[in-house]
């Protein structure tokens, strides 16, 4: 595993501990819809009372650069891994989704942004 890939683990570790200490139940991790083209992919699914989080994680350096990493292309990928995930667990159909971004920087407190953006923006 590289150095990066370890980073990235390492960042989703401390959103996931963010989250559970928020109220939330973490569903899953890494979640992917499928391979090649046109695939979802989460980082974290959340779920507190009936709100499911889709959540993306941003480890850099500072917060700042890790706020502008998020880009379109990345929001679409999101958005299609929220709507197959959804389809697979039938039983969530009815929660309410929301997309949240974590930004994880060494030495600070992560950051939660909350409905960070909406699936028809």
């Amino acid at each position: 595993m590289s150095e990066r890939s370890r980073t990235g683990k390492r960042a989703e570790t401390v959103a996931a501990w963010w989250l559970r200490l928020k109220g939330f139940a973490i569903l899953a991790r890494g979640w992917s819809s499928r391979r090649g083209s046109g695939a979802g992919e989460i980082d974290i699914v959340a779920r507190r009372g009936n709100l499911l989080a889709f959540v993306e994680v941003k480890a850099r350096a500072d917060q700042e650069s890790a706020a502008h990493a998020l880009r379109p292309a990345q929001r679409s990928r999101i958005s299609r891994g929220a709507q197959a995930f959804v389809a697979a667990h039938p039983h969530l159909q009815r929660c309410a989704m929301r997309f949240d971004v974590i930004l994880v920087s060494p030495g600070r407190w992560p950051c939660h942004i909350s409905d960070a953006w909406r699936m028809d923006a």
